[in-house]
């Protein structure tokens, strides 16, 4: 059976996005880890099913690269509001994710002619069950120190609704990964804190209005970017005195977003706003786990996007390579 695969990416973090009306329609678990693999065509982090809700515009479900499913995902959220939105000839939509429904929109282009989109990221919970994760009885971890991580960064530990540890760094940290990628690793194994595994991000302050952050993604491992991170890592800077405005700049190794952090008591509104680009489309031969390549087509889309990527590496040149 041919099938096509558009292959979109939101700030770096690659997807094959699939629309179907089947929900069991393939083995999603099979089909993304050969789709993801480097060797297929440079494979991809994940995979984006863009499926019928019963609640809102469509439903997106989220295979990453190692056949896990992730509960939401903002840089695919972002691609996929640009395929429903389009599809719909609508400027606003609602996307069903795995734990809530939320508001996408299309947005100005943040540079140059990028197509650009805003999507909500919600729920919000600093209660460790949420993660879920275990340290000391402890019911949150808010800015703090853990000697097992690390004796001088500190960690806030938050669900958005995908899990996070965010660690606020020196330069020296974005430098070298070293020290992420051990504590990532580590958490992502068998140990005694993450049973489920975490996302690790270490965020860099630039200015009072601007950070980078690094992520080492639980099923992915080092991303070009990843949304829900960005996120976090914006609302953790604005809670505690890092950046100084409600509109963050973000970032990272993909490129960059703008991240909206609205804190009212004890609620907090989060927009992502970034790229949603497509790269080229894929047709593939589908019969059970026999999996052929028959022919693709690239956009011009990456050419545009490779200009944004120069413009980050000229704002981040002095630390991140």
């Amino acid at each position: 059976m041919e099938r096509t695969f558009l292959k979109v990416h939101g700030s770096g973090n690659t997807f094959y996005l699939y629309n179907t009306e089947d929900d069991n329609e393939f083995n999603w678990v099979e089909l993304t880890k050969w789709l993801c693999q480097k060797e297929n065509y440079n494979g991809a982090d994940g995979l984006l099913l863009v499926l019928p809700s019963e609640s809102a515009d469509a439903k997106m479900r989220v295979i990453n690269a190692d056949g896990s499913e992730a509960s939401m995902c903002g840089n695919g959220l972002r691609c996929v509001a640009r395929f429903v939105c389009e599809t719909l000839e609508k400027e606003e939509a609602i996307i069903e994710t795995m734990k809530a429904n939320l508001k996408v929109r299309k947005e100005a282009p943040l540079f140059e002619e990028i197509p650009t989109y805003a999507v909500e990221i919600s729920p919000v919970s600093f209660s460790l069950e949420s993660l879920p994760m275990n340290y000391k009885e402890q019911p949150e971890i808010r800015h703090q120190v853990i000697e097992e991580f690390s004796s001088t960064i500190p960690f806030t530990a938050v669900s958005v609704p995908n899990p996070h540890l965010i660690g606020i760094v020196e330069q020296q940290d974005i430098q070298n990964n070293t020290h992420q990628k051990s504590l990532a690793q580590f958490l992502n194994s068998e140990n005694d804190y993450c049973v489920d595994g975490v996302n690790v991000s270490y965020v860099y302050p630039m200015k009072n209005d601007t950070i980078f952050v690094r992520t080492f993604e639980r099923g992915v491992g080092f991303t070009n970017a990843c949304g829900t991170a960005m996120t976090a890592s914006a609302l953790v800077s604005r809670m505690y005195g890092i950046v100084e405005h409600d509109v963050i700049t973000v970032f990272n190794p993909g490129g960059f977003v703008k991240c909206e952090v609205k804190i009212l008591e004890d609620d907090f509104l989060l927009t992502l706003i970034g790229n949603a680009t497509v790269t080229s489309s894929y047709v593939f031969d589908i019969n059970e786990n026999d999996y052929k390549f028959i022919r693709s087509n690239e956009t011009e889309e990456q050419k545009q996007y490779d200009k944004c990527l120069g413009f980050v590496k000229k704002e981040t040149a002095s630390f991140a390579s």
